[in-house]
């Protein structure tokens, strides 16, 4: 940058720099997505296109970004994890939010026609897909596994919700604020009755994705020793290195469980 006498006003600039040596998890999340689906005629209450479409966004942003390790998305949102030493962007959180929100709304955008090839769903500039971020910094391997635990569920709660709202309305005949109605103070095995009783659906027969969501982990093959033992530093030494250029993987499965993580211990050192 050229010196002048205006240089000064770069003394009113602020760096946020995130916590060293902790877990950052960066979540994009659609702005005004009742509105878009609506706009753009979502089937519901999932539209398989919109999930796809989002799961290869997601894809492509950790492409991009190799120090992602994993990823959890359901609906209009997505969740990615830095590990405690990344070092991305020298931890600016500003740079950070920015960079992934813009990106994940440019693979959205540039991938919406593969998905939605009809002649009425071509983007409208007064109601474009974009997202935003936000960053958040976790002290430990523990609330790492309750944030995405939280999530998971979350994505549960809603889509047991919104398929019998939907099925209320479609099939029962309700208007939207009879079906609301209906299911105020409801529990979960009252919502799986409404739907076993008046629509012959089966909660658990849903598919997985709509149920427990998308994860999308780096995946290393080779990582164990030859005695299965597995200690932190030979993870560290010996494969971690390698992780950034390890295969993604799809997966629609449970996180909550101790499974998931076990099986790759080398995601939360």
């Amino acid at each position: 940058m050229a010196n002048s006498r205006f240089e000064y006003v770069k003394n009113f600039e602020r760096e946020n720099y995130l916590l060293p040596d902790t877990y950052i998890v960066v979540r994009v999340d659609g702005r005004g997505f009742h509105k878009f689906s609506d706009e753009y005629n979502f089937e519901k209450p999932n539209d398989l296109r919109a999930l796809n479409l989002m799961n290869k966004a997601a894809i492509s942003l950790m492409k991009e970004i190799p120090e992602i390790v994993v990823a959890y998305g359901d609906s209009d949102e997505y969740s990615f994890l830095l590990r405690k030493d990344c070092e991305l962007f020298e931890r600016r959180e500003a740079k950070l939010i920015t960079t992934f929100s813009s990106s994940f709304s440019s693979y959205y955008q540039f991938y919406w026609a593969e998905f939605f090839v009809e002649p009425e769903s071509i983007l409208k500039p007064y109601r474009l897909p974009t997202f935003d971020a936000r960053a958040v910094c976790y002290p430990n391997s523990g609330k790492i596994r309750d944030y995405f635990s939280w999530r998971q569920v979350d994505c549960h709660i809603n889509n047991l919700y919104n398929t019998v709202f939907w099925n209320l309305v479609s099939k029962g005949n309700l208007t939207p604020e009879q079906a609301e109605n209906r299911l105020i103070g409801t529990l979960a095995s009252d919502k799986n009755e409404i739907l076993f009783k008046e629509f012959a659906i089966n909660y658990n027969n849903e598919p997985e994705i709509f149920k427990k969501g998308t994860v999308i982990v780096r995946e290393l093959s080779n990582w164990k020793n030859d005695q299965e033992k597995v200690i932190n530093t030979e993870l560290t030494k010996k494969n971690l290195k390698n992780l950034k250029k390890a295969d993604l993987k799809l997966y629609h499965t449970d996180i909550i469980n101790d499974t998931f993580w076990q099986e790759r211990p080398y995601l939360l050192i």
